[in-house]
């Protein structure tokens, strides 16, 4: 991926968007990767609500999506999700790398997520770090993981 958001096995370039609302697209692909894909039952909760949706558009279609969201321990990402022809390319880091950027703009200096442990080395490249011990969530085994984010440069 380079400094204009193109990727160098895709000409057209992708850039995401920040959502007060669950969009449609964001559903049908956490549908499609976490329902239909990996087979979880309870994909949408109380959450989706209160979160803020990040898309990544490749030219006009939305490939991949996550939220974030904050509690009183901090700032969460989670239902990282990436189209299947778009994985292993950087769209997760890039989607990983917006919910950062819009956590630091809200002040937040650090956040949180649960990866499944399958999926935890691809968050240590992104500079997440494991914390505690593997839990269930859905018959599927998940790792707390934590990020410091760098503190924005002022606009000059």
């Amino acid at each position: 991926m380079n400094e204009n958001g193109q990727n160098k096995f895709f000409k057209e370039p992708f850039h995401t968007r920040a959502f007060r609302h669950l969009p449609a697209e964001a559903k049908l692909i956490r549908e499609e990767v976490f329902m239909h894909e990996q087979g979880f039952t309870e994909e949408f909760d109380e959450t989706d609500k209160i979160a803020l949706h990040v898309l990544l558009f490749f030219g006009q279609n939305a490939v991949g999506t996550c939220r974030f969201f904050q509690q009183k321990d901090g700032w969460y990402i989670g239902r990282v999700a990436v189209r299947r022809n778009f994985r292993g390319n950087g769209c997760g880091k890039m989607l990983l790398g917006a919910a950062e950027r819009e956590i630091a703009n809200r002040g937040g200096t650090f956040c949180r997520l649960h990866a499944q442990v399958r999926a935890a080395r691809f968050y240590e490249r992104c500079g997440y770090a494991p914390c505690g011990q593997p839990f269930d969530e859905e018959g599927c085994p998940h790792i707390l993981m934590q990020k410091t984010l760098k503190a924005l440069e002022p606009h000059s």
